[in-house]
């Protein structure tokens, strides 16, 4: 029998389809248990009253991005701070591991909820992307996952693939990955508040669900980024509208509360930079969220006092913050960083009279996913099961590297993956019959990993498979050659650090002997130096036309780079990740392997 049969499908969708009539989530084989963490007694009652508070455990993560295997190198670290102030990098991640920690501190917590913010699939590693991210639903299905916020990637095959994944059902066009077995769907809900049909005006999936327990009821609300438009491909969100994340919250919030659910907690797949990249750093210094930026802080700031906790993620950052509310009080705002490398374990002390959470009673700290503890049986059998059906593909040498290339784990604006990258699309698409292309632009949020010199299986050090080189580029976007004009080109390089961009900046990876400087010294549009743009050292004319090669988001004006949706004579090529592949095999031997490329394109002045 199948891991998934074992999961009793039958029980499962019964159990879906009671939540959708009765309007709310149900937490699962929830056993009866007398409160805990009683903080204080109803003395009205008696000598023998019952407590008046328990203490509901809520344990929460974010951007998985369907790894269920653990991150490689450096994008599968968390930094931490020691006590004499050093940090260490500590390795982390891996579902086998997620879930055994879940479970552990779920331990003597008769009230515990798991809530997870969003980008749980897509962009996910071959094990997970190759079957459409089912393997990551099954995993979270078996980690007890209570309920979800859809994120950006959520979106990345549509709306209706975003339903089944949901719902069940094999896919429309690959059929059943495993033979005699249906796809049975999410056991959890995912909640999308904030994205409506054009056509009807209503939210896609529930806005909102309740969890309840022997009279304990906590609403969760679950959004997506109000600008997930600019950061997915068209054809994902067509039909959709996506609005303002606090304005939903708020409406939400209105109506949970005339239905006497007073316990709320928002689920936001938008979020914050702290100003330490250590999972431990306290960002309530020198005061309550003083040590976090970025939209996040700005939304909780709006977001009604109604709603008691923020539980956030999209930045892959981690932070447990108390960022003020709109009447003043401290609110709790956290995040678990990324990969399932964290996970945030939250109390919430609930007031059986009111209610209503204690506000000044909650408390938060994030956990490191340590890869030093025993891994989950279940998972390691659902990671080999479908490892078995991937390995044909996956395991096969696309070339050689000589060391780690580091693009995800790279915090610097130019990465030697993204050189990598940049100059394969470039060496793919400059053929005359392939689209003359003179440079190429990479987008940095499409880089998902690292390519790691030590291996990962039996193929050898050094190797690249495929299954790394679908990691690494894992959209399988189409490569487009399109005409822009110089002075559009110094548009998209302002673009980076400006507008949307600004207070984040995305920069572009770019070909060999494409050069400029970037003044971080500076703000908005003039951090970039006009007159330092090259290319193969002769300054880039404004009114000259060049063929500039990038994948089909970069072309569709994603991550904020609208003048690029302005080029002209485009011509579509092959996968990026076909070029990426290669570029490998026709630039790498087992004698001659690829090294790491040199960051020397962008001049950054600090």
């Amino acid at each position: 029998m199948s891991a998934r049969s074992q999961n009793n499908p039958a029980t499962r969708r019964t159990r879906r389809v009671l939540a959708a009539a009765a309007g709310l989530a149900t937490a699962g084989a929830l056993v009866a248990a007398m409160p805990a963490g009683a903080a204080h007694g109803d003395r009205h009652g008696g000598h023998h009253s019952k407590p008046r508070t328990v203490d509901v455990q809520l344990l929460s993560f974010n951007d998985l991005h369907g790894n269920l295997e653990p991150p490689a190198g450096s994008a599968g670290t968390v930094s931490e701070i020691q006590p004499d102030g050093t940090t260490v990098s500590v390795p982390a991640g891996g579902v086998e591991y997620l879930a055994t920690s879940l479970r552990t501190a779920r331990g003597g917590n008769p009230y515990s909820v798991t809530a997870a913010a969003g980008d749980l699939v897509g962009a996910s590693p071959l094990l997970s992307g190759l079957f459409h991210d089912e393997p990551t639903i099954e995993a979270l299905n078996q980690l007890n996952l209570d309920v979800a916020g859809v994120g950006n990637h959520e979106f990345d095959e549509g709306a209706v693939e975003l339903a089944r994944l949901q719902n069940g059902g094999c896919h429309p066009v690959e059929g059943c990955f495993e033979e005699g077995e249906e796809f049975e769907g999410a056991d959890f809900p995912y909640l999308a508040a904030n994205v409506t049909k054009e056509k009807t005006g209503k939210p896609i999936l529930e806005p909102y669900t309740v969890w309840r327990k022997n009279g304990v009821k906590i609403g969760f609300i679950g959004v997506t980024l109000e600008g997930t438009p600019d950061i997915v491909s068209a054809n994902g969100i067509k039909g959709l509208k996506f609005h303002d994340e606090v304005d939903t919250i708020n409406r939400y919030a209105r109506e949970l509360d005339r239905k006497g659910v007073k316990s709320i907690v928002a689920l936001i797949h938008e979020g914050g930079s702290p100003a330490s990249t250590a999972y431990n750093y306290d960002c309530d210094s020198p005061g309550p969220g003083d040590g976090i930026s970025g939209p996040i802080a700005e939304i909780a700031k709006g977001i009604t006092p109604k709603v008691d906790a923020l539980v956030t993620g999209h930045t892959h950052q981690a932070y447990v913050c108390t960022i003020p509310d709109p009447s003043g009080k401290p609110r709790m705002v956290t995040s678990a960083s990324s990969f399932g490398k964290l996970y945030t374990d939250t109390t919430l002390t609930y007031d059986k009279r009111t209610h209503d959470i204690v506000r000044t009673a909650v408390t938060s700290a994030n956990h490191i996913v340590r890869r030093d503890q025993p891994k989950a049986q279940d998972m390691t059998d659902l990671i080999a099961r479908w490892n078995k059906l991937a390995a044909p593909i996956a395991s096969r040498p696309q070339g050689w590297i000589s060391a780690d290339i580091v693009g995800r784990g790279s915090t610097e604006p130019e990465k030697p993956l993204g050189n990598l990258i940049a100059d394969a699309q470039l060496a793919g698409l400059a053929p005359a019959d392939k689209g003359g292309a003179q440079l190429a632009l990479m987008n940095p949020g499409g880089i998902r990993s690292d390519l790691v010199f030590k291996a990962s299986g039996g193929e050898g050090d050094g190797v690249v498979t495929y299954g790394e080189a679908f990691t690494v580029q894992p959209f399988t976007n189409m490569m487009n050659v399109v005409d822009l004009t110089g002075a559009q080109l110094i548009t998209a390089l302002q673009q980076q650090v400006s507008g949307g961009n600004e207070a984040s900046p995305k920069i572009l990876q770019v070909s060999k002997g494409f050069t400029y400087t970037l003044d971080l010294t500076k703000s908005g549009a003039a951090r970039i130096v006009v007159d330092s743009v090259k290319l193969d050292g002769a300054a880039i004319d404004p009114a000259k036309t060049y063929r500039v090669a990038m994948n089909e988001f970069l072309a569709g004006g994603g991550d904020g780079f609208a003048v690029l949706k302005e080029h002209t004579n485009k011509l579509v090529g092959a996968s990026d990740l076909d070029v990426f592949n290669a570029y490998l095999a026709a630039n790498s031997s087992a004698a001659v392997p690829i090294a790491p490329p040199a960051t020397d394109r962008i001049t950054v002045v600090r």
